[in-house]
């Protein structure tokens, strides 16, 4: 079991093409913080990164920059440019038609793809807001993602039939070399973080088991003669990780998977609990209630209405 896969899977963290920035002369542009990672890629000038408080990042050609979720930013061509906020009416018009969104003054000196990663809003695993803090990848640094970033571009350039498609699942794959650069840059655990917690290889075994099995009536105790551990080293092993228990880890897993079927399938309540390792609906709909607020009923409700 692929660990980082299913999450992916489950969590919603897909790309999507956002818009092509075409900006030269003095340009800035600042924006606010989103509940999608944004990721920019320059393929051709230079480009700032302005955060908060912090200090100007210059990214050129080549590199790309991924922004995790709920941070807000702002990009421009220098690193003391003022920024003006997002014009919302042409970015939504470059979103609908395609055209590049313009900045600055002609000639456009400077080339930014702007894409964005949504997580589905119903699930808890925290994979994307895991990176933390700006992750900044340079061109000449991975040589991978350079030449997806080539592709990508080249894709864009002469967009033909599939096209869709094939940008759709590029955007998907720099997302994951995004990630093993920070697992690479992070070697030691880090405490909290899920991504971190894959570098620890009893929790990585643990998490592996119960995203295969969710089904399965696992305890702590179960889970770590599985594991081939104690049950007392696999519970501390996890809050070190994770700040969790196992158990607790586990029911945030199924009601995960348990949201997502209620809100995109038709499957009765009945066969969901079972699914997701309850050994009744009533127990199902007691810890579902617990977790998300409301009964799975109507929590398939309120999503659909």
């Amino acid at each position: 079991m692929d660990v980082l896969a299913e999450a992916l899977r489950i969590s919603g963290a897909r790309g999507a093409l956002g818009v092509v920035l075409k900006a030269g002369g003095t340009w800035g542009q600042w924006l606010d913080s989103s509940p999608a990672a944004a990721l920019h890629v320059v393929s051709r000038g230079t480009m700032w990164l302005h955060l908060p408080g912090g200090k100007p990042r210059e990214v050129r050609a080549g590199d790309a920059v991924l922004v995790a979720p709920g941070t807000a930013h702002g990009i421009a061509g220098g690193s003391g440019t003022a920024m003006g906020p997002c014009d919302r009416k042409a970015t939504d018009r470059a979103l609908t038609d395609g055209s590049p969104l313009r900045l600055g003054s002609a000639p456009a000196r400077t080339e930014v793809l702007i894409l964005r990663y949504e997580q589905d809003p119903e699930v808890s695993t925290p994979v994307l807001t895991s990176l933390g803090g700006p992750l900044h990848v340079t061109g000449r640094e991975n040589t991978q993602l350079s030449k997806t970033v080539e592709l990508l571009t080249a894709e864009l350039a002469q967009p033909q039939i599939g096209t869709t498609a094939a940008v759709n699942s590029i955007v998907d794959l720099l997302l994951i070399q995004f990630i093993r650069v920070w697992l690479a840059r992070h070697p030691e655990q880090r405490a909290g973080s899920w991504l971190g917690a894959l570098r620890d290889p009893v929790v990585r075994d643990a998490l592996a088991r119960v995203h295969a099995r969710p089904d399965h009536p696992w305890t702590t105790a179960s889970l770590a003669t599985a594991t081939a551990v104690s049950r007392t080293t696999l519970s501390r092993r996890f809050r070190s990780a994770l700040g969790q228990t196992p158990g607790a880890y586990l029911t945030q897993w199924r009601m995960d998977l348990a949201s997502v079927r209620l809100r995109d399938t038709d499957e009765p309540v009945e066969s969901i609990s079972g699914a997701v390792g309850y050994a009744s609906p009533h127990a199902f709909s007691r810890a579902f209630r617990r977790a998300r607020g409301i009964p799975p009923g109507a929590y398939r409700s309120r999503l659909r209405g």
